[in-house]
């Protein structure tokens, strides 16, 4: 029976909870209005290219004939069988359109390839790598009748060093991340998927993204705007110049205006300043408004009606919301279905379908297994490796330890949803690691485990495997064994940010076998970057690879390093600390318990390697580093003006295009430099350029250039580095303009952000 005090309890706790969201909401502190407004959201116009205008002139007049309620009825999501559909309008034969996560694979469907993840696609430093995995992505939404692949991920950037979706995004730099996004771009569209980008933009922390309405608000990413445009926005341009042709806004708020209703963000960066042409979808209930969502540019909400539908018609019928600014929505989303060319008869109709559903094989993999192990491969880093211990030389006697080492057994566990090892908020991973978790991952059609191939290809060369799992202080029984190989990882996930970088059963396993083997080889699967001193310098300790989160393909990409079949040439994409504390601020995510939680950008420019050569901290391994089986020598180098470089800001009468001022993208100045493979074996060399951009409070160097090239052992190859306007521009915060300015720039070339062979300037 229930008390009085129990029946009252909620009664009290709504009337105490009302007052305190009364009270927050009428705070007299200048929560809301930090954000600069910017309106009206500007109109789509098809200006950027023919292909743009004639969609754009297919889709106007497609949407001018439907009524306010058909506008408002496809502009939200509606139950379905994809993610995310927007409603149809029958009566002009309007079909819905499907979204379906995501960025490394088609989310929890048979017969589809569970693709490595960004930040180790990010690792190949490898542009061509990038267009083709966006190539087989996009074929495999397509084959699966899906219209909207939600991916790529150009934020978070990585600027929190325990970021739970740091994985899903390239690298932890600008213009590493903004090529690799704008490649898979170009490749998923060429394809013929329309590819989202995501999350626009400053979401780089799990916590409190978007929490519940008895916590507050979601936490606000306050950043000042040259921050914002140099930092987080340029991981996008790529993408928008490649076409991208829509968009996902995100769950944070901004400056203290959500992510969706920004409408500096949304009607001024993205489609005024970088003239997006396509559509800006809602990420999964992050609308907050609607009249301020819809006026803000927020084109497509999902995934239901959530604040619009009929109260979206209502807000047409009062004035509050123009029937132009709706049409323009209809406009967008249509206008980027005929720019893909998803209009003609040739598109497969949706084969998406719950484990439930009994239905016939909709088979999309195409092969797609030799490109992610291809992948795989490529992004594995090698960072130590003492005396030749790698590659193996067809070895008789190997011991395999570690939980990573194999997928889990019986009772079955999906290597994307089992649990940690630990817990989930981050200690370690029960079987190997193929990618993160969240809704970034795909359930793979199978899992070649490193211990699987290892096995395969020591029992072809006549030898013998012996193995332990589970323990972490394994019996050393290792008096015969070659080499002892050992397999950790370390987690991460969508929902929640990162509990340590490390773990003490991994680190300890480590030692436990390292104390007993004196060929120990460590292999690191991890969803980030990860602390490694508890062991790395261990004597018996004589190879590391960061192995990344490399698909399906995970042992077969492993085993073709570790045998030599192919050369190591993967970069670290992110910082390797020697202890967490050298990550200073940049550690944590920002834990305020307040209704309006505030995250304060305060290190401006400077996150991972910048932040670590301004404050003259060693890293462990440094940004962009990673060895090879070969060597490589530097020399000849050149850099010359392209035409005649013309300092200040591009020419306001020029129209903006997708992507931004045209100029931007001209080539200004091209640096050039040989390199010669000195080793006895041919490679692939990743040669990096950095530059120092003569600006006050700009970082002493920036990634600015990088080509992976193939040479043989003995021979040579020239490298060119073509630098753009806006490789040498900063954002002009006065001018609200990107700025090229005079002065002597500096120039570094080499193997990595510390390895830097050779220097010199030139001037503009």
């Amino acid at each position: 029976m229930k008390t009085l005090a129990s029946t009252l309890a909620p009664v009290l706790a709504c009337l105490t909870l009302c007052a305190a969201q009364r009270s927050y909401t009428n705070e007299t502190d200048p929560y809301y209005g930090q954000s600069p407004p910017v309106y009206p959201s500007p109109v789509g116009n098809g200006t950027s290219n023919d292909a743009w205008a004639l969609a754009y002139q297919r889709a106007k007049s497609l949407a001018s004939q439907m009524t306010v309620e058909e506008l408002a009825n496809f502009t939200h999501g509606w139950s379905g069988l994809c993610t995310g559909n927007t409603g149809s309008v029958p009566r002009l034969g309007v079909e819905p359109i499907c979204l379906q996560d995501g960025p490394d694979g088609v989310r929890a469907q048979e017969f589809v390839s569970a693709f490595p993840a960004g930040i180790h696609l990010g690792a190949t430093w490898d542009r061509n790598l990038s267009h083709a995995y966006g190539v087989a992505l996009g074929s495999e939404f397509r084959g699966k009748g899906i219209n909207v692949g939600l991916g790529p991920v150009g934020g978070p950037l990585g600027r929190i060093a325990r970021g739970g979706r740091n994985w899903e995004g390239l690298s932890n730099d600008p213009y590493l991340s903004s090529v690799g996004v704008g490649g898979v771009t170009k490749g998923m569209q060429d394809a013929g998927t329309i590819a989202c980008p995501k999350h626009w933009l400053l979401n780089e922390q799990e916590y409190r993204r978007n929490p519940d309405e008895d916590e507050g608000e979601a936490a606000s990413s306050n950043v000042d705007d040259r921050t914002l445009h140099e930092l987080y926005v340029f991981p996008f341009m790529d993408a928008l110049k490649e076409g991208a042709a829509s968009v996902m806004c995100s769950y944070n708020r901004a400056n203290n205006s959500y992510g969706c209703q920004n409408s500096k963000l949304l009607n001024g960066v993205l489609k005024t300043e970088l003239g997006f042409e396509g559509f800006v979808v809602s990420d999964w209930g992050a609308q907050h408004a609607g009249v301020a969502t819809a006026n803000a540019g927020l084109d497509l909400v999902m995934p239901n009606e959530a604040f619009w539908g009929s109260a979206l018609v209502e807000a047409v019928n009062n004035g509050s919301v123009t029937r132009e600014r709706v049409e323009d929505m209809a406009t967008r989303i249509l206008a980027a279905w005929y720019y893909i060319g998803q209009d003609g008869d040739d598109y497969p109709a949706v084969g998406v379908y719950s484990n439930l559903q009994k239905h016939a094989p909709v088979d999309v993999q195409n092969g797609h297994k030799a490109l992610i192990r291809e992948i795989g491969a490529a992004g594995t880093v090698l960072v130590k490796n003492v005396d030749g211990t790698l590659p193996l030389k067809s070895p008789k006697f190997l011991t395999v330890f570690g939980y990573d080492a194999t997928v889990p057994g019986t009772p079955w566990t999906s290597t994307s949803y089992g649990p940690g090892f630990g817990t989930q908020l981050g200690d370690a991973y029960n079987g190997t690691l193929i990618a993160g978790g969240g809704s970034g991952i795909t359930t793979p059609p199978y899992v070649i485990s490193p211990f699987q191939s290892i096995q395969e290809r020591v029992v072809a060369d006549g030898g013998v495997v012996k193995w332990d799992f589970y323990s972490e202080n394994p019996q050393p029984n290792y008096v015969n064994s070659e080499a002892c190989l050992v397999f950790i990882n370390a987690w991460a996930s969508e929902g929640y940010d990162r509990a340590s970088l490390s773990d003490e059963f991994s680190d300890n396993l480590v030692n436990n076998v390292a104390a007993n083997c004196s060929n120990t080889i460590v292999v690191l699967h991890s969803a980030g970057t990860r602390v490694v001193d508890a062991w790395a310098d261990h004597p018996n300790v004589t190879a590391i690879l960061f192995a990344g989160l490399p698909g399906q393909e995970s042992g077969h990409s492993l085993t073709d390093i570790l045998y030599g079949d192919v050369n190591p040439s993967g970069r670290l994409p992110y910082t390797v600390a020697h202890a967490e504390s050298d990550f200073g601020g940049l550690l944590n995510s920002s834990v305020d318990p307040g209704p309006f939680p505030q995250d304060n950008f305060s290190e401006g420019l400077f996150i991972d390697y910048r932040a670590f050569d301004r404050d003259g901290i060693t890293p462990r391994y440094e940004f962009g580093f990673g060895l090879s089986y070969t060597t490589f020598e530097y020399s000849s180098l050149s850099a010359s003006p392209v035409g005649t470089p013309v300092a200040g800001v591009p020419d306001p009468d020029v129209a903006i295009v997708q992507g931004g001022h045209p100029a931007l993208w001209e080539d200004v100045y091209s640096v050039s430099v040989q390199v010669r493979n000195t080793g006895q074996l041919a490679g692939h060399e990743i040669a990096q350029l950095y530059i120092g951009i003569p600006v006050e409070g700009t970082p002493a160097r920036q990634l600015r250039g990088f080509e992976r090239v193939l040479i043989e052992a003995g021979g040579s190859a020239t490298v060119n580095f073509p630098l753009t306007r806006r490789d040498l521009s900063v954002w002009d915060v006065v001018a609200q303009q990107w700025r090229l300015t005079e002065g002597e720039y500096d120039v570094f070339v080499g193997t990595s952000s510390r390895d830097l062979r050779l220097n010199g300037t030139f001037t503009i």
